[in-house]
């Protein structure tokens, strides 16, 4: 069976263990370099390679996620010339991990459909212990059909998996949770 290959962007606290636990499940990865070169460099050491702008991670790869640090740095990844959406693959996936405004995600989602890919968002539950340990949990808004093709990477970093149902719905979620949190807090 040949995986897809996955891309990833955002390799801090959560992203590069969860980008380690894709790799050690024998997917090709492709990264985008963080602030600190320490990610990249031991994902590269284990076979990863290492691109230098958005759109040639959306030019090699399958399914790739977002792992920053919310809307704006997401749509600073996903438009304009050297964006995911100028290089997308036809059919291609986009998984947005970031705690991301819902507004955002669906105006991601259109845009994202409109370059001939799918927008999924699957913010992200627990801590960076729980993430090189391959056992987050994502509240996960997709297409039926295209989160039964994302599963199986998704299972690679995430214990618990919950579909909410359509685009956007995993980011409301994630805001319920963190307002709940708040307010234990």
């Amino acid at each position: 069976m040949t995986h897809p290959t996955i891309g990833f962007i955002g390799l801090g606290l959560m992203g590069h263990g969860m980008a380690a636990n894709i790799q050690k499940a024998g997917y090709p990865l492709v990264a985008l370099a963080h602030r600190k070169r320490e990610a990249i460099e031991a994902l590269v050491a284990d076979g990863a390679t290492e691109v230098k702008t958005p759109r040639e991670m959306a030019e090699q790869c399958d399914i790739i996620h977002l792992c920053v640090t919310g809307s704006p740095q997401v749509e600073a990844n996903m438009r304009g010339e050297d964006g995911l959406l100028a290089g997308l693959k036809p059919g291609a996936i986009i998984i947005d991990c970031s705690t991301s405004d819902p507004v955002s995600t669906l105006a991601m989602a259109e845009e994202t459909k409109a370059a001939g890919g799918h927008f999924v968002d699957a913010p992200l539950g627990r801590t960076p212990k729980e993430a090189h340990e391959g056992t987050l949990d994502t509240m996960v808004g997709a297409d039926p059909d295209v989160f039964e093709q994302i599963k199986p990477v998704l299972e690679t970093w995430a214990g618990i998996i919950t579909h909410m149902g359509p685009v956007g719905l995993g980011h409301k979620m994630k805001l319920i949770n963190n307002f709940i949190a708040m307010g234990y807090a």
